[in-house]
């Protein structure tokens, strides 16, 4: 009789406890239940897969935390508006971080790393990549930085000295040791059997020895992984990149697919990982993905970062559309940002494929090559957000000897608040979410209504219009804002609602709805995560 057979029944449940193989459900905080071992066994392969949460929607979804953002049919029982994806504009700055600056001539390019808001300090804070070191800089508006002098590398502004590749750096504002305010994941050296290292510091500055280690592969391991933080779980998250481009084929990945991401999710940031093993297969580039028309390669997902935004997390998608290294000449490979947007944390929908953050065109431009996201995603500025990303000049004259990997920054593009995504009208449009529950007490919009208005009204669980919450009592909007009160009639607030089943109704008449929230307050706070933080606020969540 084997080993395993001998088990007693108490045994073998603490075994497959162990390795995540009973079925466990999770109720998470909008409503979605997940069942089974978590994470998810997947195979990655180049098929799209639907996302299960929007497949099988719940039955009623939760919304006390964040913005409800119209980036899917999540939230959408019918609807006669029409959905409209939007992307950012370049800010004329750019790139707002540049090489060639104290001593900086290749590299001064976040590569993850991290740009954070930190409402202690009342600065934006940028950690970088600046040739071979970690550096730092500062900035009162987030386009202005200046680079301080600091005692690691005396005259310069370098915090962490020595090889490195991608790093992520991560402010945690909830961290109750000083000492580990500012967390880091840093490739180090490939060739090392432990690459990886995890490292803490109190002020961002002054980083400590390694409190963990990891390694993607094997000797020589793979560089570009990353970390972040999924607070609706409270789970800190390994991207890591696993590959069969090369000599070190994954021998489970299916022939051609190229770059691609396996997960872990660990309660201590600094828990690292030995094995490939104990990584779950997460995420790849699909048939979807949008290959260069030009070098006409099969896209591979280059890297994933990710950021709690509201009410949801916001993917980063680093999507290669090629040449392999071997190939590239003058211009530096083309990785392009794509959104994608997940409600539970592991599925990722990606509704629209187009570049959100791309590469010039324009030869000789600063970002005309190899464009990557940065860790901490955006960063709240009044009704903006802004994302970082870095680029690539290359060698755009075709110098002989001059490496395409070079000249690269760090830029700075501008969407409006919560502006991925609107259900615009033409003439007039219905929108009618699907049932909801909360325990707040006053409805908000994000909306464009200066040519239209919008109008609401709430139904009871059957459908049946609640008085006085009624479309001919509701008091239109009629600005563009990006928090704006919609109220009825009398004065009277939703929290006679709290905690029942309802639904809501837009009447959309020219205009666009971008989101709804229903805040505790007639402040508006949405109770939703800020991402990389807030100018107006002291938590990297919207509190009251």
């Amino acid at each position: 009789m084997s080993a395993l057979k001998r088990m007693t029944g108490v045994k073998m449940i603490g075994v497959l406890l162990l390795l995540g193989l009973v079925a466990q459900g999770e109720d998470l905080y909008n409503g979605i239940r997940v069942e089974g071992a978590w994470p998810p066994a997947r195979a990655l392969s180049r098929a799209y897969r639907p996302v299960p949460y929007l497949e099988n929607r719940p039955d009623v979804v939760l919304i006390d935390i964040g913005r409800q953002l119209f980036v899917d049919d999540f939230l959408i029982e019918s609807t006669t508006l029409k959905r409209q994806f939007h992307q950012p504009q370049m800010h004329p700055e750019n790139p707002v971080i540049r090489p060639g600056i104290d001593g900086q001539q290749k590299y001064a390019m976040s590569f993850s790393d991290g740009i954070f808001y930190d409402p202690q300090m009342k600065l934006f804070r940028a950690w970088y990549r600046c040739d071979a070191n970690t550096c730092y800089a500062t900035s009162t508006d987030g386009v202005k930085w200046e680079r301080p002098e600091l005692d690691v590398a005396p005259g310069t502004n370098i915090v962490r000295k020595g090889m490195r590749d991608s790093t992520s750096v991560w402010l945690d504002l909830n961290e109750k040791d000083p000492a580990k305010r500012h967390k880091m994941m840093v490739f180090t050296n490939g060739r090392l059997d432990d690459a990886i290292h995890f490292v803490a510091s109190p002020d961002g500055i002054h980083w400590g020895e390694a409190l963990g280690t990891g390694r993607t592969y094997k000797q020589p391991n793979y560089d570009r992984s990353s970390m972040f933080f999924n607070p609706f779980r409270n789970r800190w998250i390994y991207s890591v990149r696993v590959s069969n481009v090369g000599p070190l084929s994954a021998p489970e990945l299916p022939p051609g697919i190229g770059r691609v991401r396996y997960y872990k999710e660990v309660e201590n940031f600094a828990e690292g990982w030995k094995e490939r093993q104990e990584l779950a297969q997460w995420e790849s580039a699909d048939e979807r993905d949008l290959p260069d028309p030009a070098i006409k390669a099969a896209p591979q997902l280059y890297n994933l970062d990710a950021t709690p935004y509201e009410s949801l997390m916001l993917g980063l998608f680093s999507i290669w559309r090629g040449p392999e290294n071997a190939e590239v000449k003058d211009r530096p490979k083309r990785n392009e940002i794509v959104l994608g947007y997940s409600r539970d944390g592991f599925h990722w929908d990606r509704p629209d494929r187009r570049p959100f953050i791309g590469v010039s065109e324009k030869r000789g431009d600063w970002n005309w090559g190899n464009v990557q996201s940065v860790g901490g995603g955006c960063v709240v500025v009044g009704d903006n957000l802004y994302f970082y990303f870095s680029g690539r000049r290359g060698n755009p004259s075709g110098k002989a000897g001059v490496s395409a990997d070079g000249d690269a920054g760090t830029g700075l593009a501008v969407l409006r608040r919560d502006g991925f995504a609107s259900m615009d009208a033409a003439g007039e449009g219905v929108l009618l979410t699907r049932k909801l529950r909360f325990s707040g007490a006053h409805l908000f919009v994000n909306a464009d209504a200066t040519r239209g208005s919008i109008e609401a009204e709430v139904l009871d669980a059957s459908g049946h219009v609640l008085e006085p919450f009624s479309r001919g009592s509701s008091i239109a909007v009629k600005r563009d804002g990006t928090k704006l009160a919609l109220n009825w009639k009398g004065g009277r607030s939703l929290a006679e609602l709290a905690g029942k089943d309802v639904s809501i109704r837009f009447y959309v008449r020219d205009a666009r709805l971008y989101a709804f929230w229903i805040s505790p307050t007639p402040a508006g706070e949405s109770r939703g995560f800020l991402a990389a933080g807030s100018m107006g606020d002291s938590a990297l969540q919207d509190l009251p």
